[in-house]
């Protein structure tokens, strides 16, 4: 099954709709809930990374028996170290982001902590794609 999202920059009411929605079907097709949680940290966190830094952009998600592929992309300002990134509590959050309680460093740590594949392609003003896979065994 292969589901396709549009995250939309500009409207904060959606962040996390793309997320939501593939919980959903991971719960109608049966999918065990630990798993499902991991997908739902995971996918969250990207898609939130994708509308605060990236300014938007896209999930494409692939289901079939025995995973998932999640990819989000964003045309942002890309990520200027990936290293200093994957740090619990760094982040650049704007002062704006974090009042709504956002930006406190853990998108990247959680998601690397929730999948089985986690890859990173970034460049400074190249926009970030973060490719996440979750086996369901």
């Amino acid at each position: 099954m292969k589901l396709d999202f549009i995250i939309d920059g500009n409207n904060f009411d959606m962040a996390g709709e793309a997320s939501s929605s593939v919980k959903k079907t991971l719960a109608q097709l049966g999918v065990s809930p630990p798993v499902i949680k991991r997908v739902a940290i995971s996918m969250y966190e990207a898609e939130i990374n994708a509308f605060i830094h990236g300014g938007g952009g896209s999930a494409q998600v692939d289901i079939d028996s025995s995973r998932i592929e999640i990819i989000i992309q964003d045309s942002g300002a890309g990520i200027p170290d990936l290293d200093l990134a994957m740090q619990e509590g760094w982040s650049t959050a704007s002062e704006q982001v974090r009042k709504m309680g956002f930006g406190a460093g853990m998108g990247l740590p959680n998601i690397k902590k929730n999948t089985d594949v986690l890859e990173i392609e970034t460049a400074p003003g190249q926009g970030t794609k973060v490719k996440m896979i979750i086996n369901f065994e």
